[in-house]
């Protein structure tokens, strides 16, 4: 397509766009008394105007039922986690069995590396990506101490990143590729965010499983930029597990809920460590009160303590309108949309004198989803200040890139014209 810097033609992309009628389905802020054009998606969606009901509702049947809630609510609570089985599956690729949700995401990993980071004297060595997301950096540095009081091992020796080349801003798959068959039968996880936070980087999260697992190691995936972002294959591409937050692009709410995703070739291992909690004991026995513990053959029984209802009840909102779009469509204006931001970057970078937009994030569409991280040479934090008071919320990462994340279910294409336009005022002004 031949993209204009028009707002007719924005327009007209709008008018063509089958899923433009659900930014009416989101409450968005407003700055000098007009909607802002909002780019954080990938840090915290917008709220669904139908997550209020889902939220009363539980209300409602606490006030009117008290404890009776567990199995007379419309929603029963005991069971209010199944209601994401197969609406998750769907967005991750997995089998209904494969899918929970629980606790947050960080946590959630710290669980998953009970069980699947299982270091010995030969076999120890995690491998990452460099400028992972710094609360899976302190995750790392904690599992390897916790571990060292018994082999003696240190985060300095057992943490592999896989860094960038000098003066290129995304990893090479090669240079995965090359590390984990170098590090061969020493290496125990690899533990890799589907998509780089900073630089927007999509991996290719089917090769390097594969490749990983070839040497015995296990393989997990952070994907809290990813989840409802990218198409995804879990139970196809043979993960072992994965973990999303529900607040990005899934439009949760502030640190809601975390999903997992377990893969069926687990379930039946009874003797991988985990640590247990009755919410994960058998669903038929569990209120007999038991002294062993005996898991719900599934995800579930990885789960440890009774759901916070509160949390997921927004969480299910959001996941029932997936449902009702599905992926492909959201992938689908994913990518239109972000080309077209793509198109309105390097026109203002052309006509302004002395400017220079640098896209650090992938121009291969296999390697890119709904972010663009922005260099912004020649500009200043007192650039994204003009923006954000002009109406366009954004995100700053240090030393000089904004992120933009324009999210398909509520952005539009003249969303991105105008974003231009004011970029465009704020570099030009005295």
């Amino acid at each position: 397509m031949e993209f204009q810097n028009t707002r007719e033609f924005a327009q007209q992309l709008d008018a063509q766009d089958e899923l433009f009628k659900y930014r009416d389905e989101f409450l968005f802020p407003s700055i000098n008394g007009k909607n802002v054009i909002y780019f954080t998606g990938n840090s915290l969606g917008l709220q669904p105007k139908r997550t209020k009901a889902y939220v009363d509702e539980v209300m409602s049947d606490w006030a009117r039922l008290a404890v009776e809630g567990h199995f007379y609510a419309d929603k029963p609570w005991w069971d209010y986690h199944e209601r994401f089985a197969v609406p998750l599956s769907e967005i991750v690729g997995a089998k209904p069995s494969e899918i929970t949700v629980m606790n947050t995401l960080t946590v959630n990993l710290h669980l998953m590396m009970v069980s699947f980071y299982q270091p010995t004297e030969k076999k120890y060595k995690i491998i990452c990506e460099e400028k992972a997301f710094p609360s899976d950096q302190y995750m790392f540095q904690s599992q390897v101490k916790f571990h060292s009081r018994h082999l003696g091992i240190n985060p300095s020796d057992a943490i592999i990143e896989i860094k960038r080349r000098e003066g290129e801003h995304n990893i090479r798959h090669e240079d995965i590729l090359a590390k984990i068959e170098e590090v061969g039968d020493e290496l125990a996880l690899v533990l890799i965010g589907g998509v780089n936070y900073y630089t927007g980087q999509v991996f290719d999260i089917k090769t390097i499983t594969a490749a990983a697992q070839k040497t015995g190691a296990f393989v997990g995936w952070d994907l809290a930029h990813a989840a409802g972002n990218i198409d995804l294959q879990l139970h196809d591409w043979n993960v072992d597990f994965a973990c999303w937050c529900s607040y990005k692009y899934m439009n949760s709410g502030p640190g809601n809920a975390s999903g997992c995703f377990i893969h069926e070739k687990h379930h039946g291992d009874f003797e991988l460590p985990r640590f247990a909690g009755w919410w994960g004991h058998n669903k038929e026995r569990r209120f007999k009160m038991e002294p062993n513990f005996e898991p719900v053959y599934g995800a579930d029984g990885w789960q440890i303590s009774n759901l916070p209802i509160l949390s997921l009840s927004p969480y299910l909102a959001s996941v029932e309108m997936f449902a009702e779009v599905g992926m492909t469509k959201l992938i689908k204006k994913r990518n239109l949309l972000t080309a077209y931001l793509e198109f309105i970057l390097h026109e203002i970078d052309k006509e302004i004198d002395g400017t220079k937009f640098e896209i650090i994030t992938p121009q291969n569409q296999e390697e890119r989803a709904c972010q663009l991280s922005v260099y912004l040479h020649g500009q200043g934090r007192s650039l994204f200040d003009y923006l954000m008071k002009n109406g366009v919320i954004t995100d700053w990462r240090e030393p000089n890139v904004i992120r933009l994340a324009p999210a398909p279910f509520y952005c539009s294409f003249e969303d991105m014209y105008e974003f231009g336009q004011i970029l465009k005022k704020g570099i030009s002004k005295p």
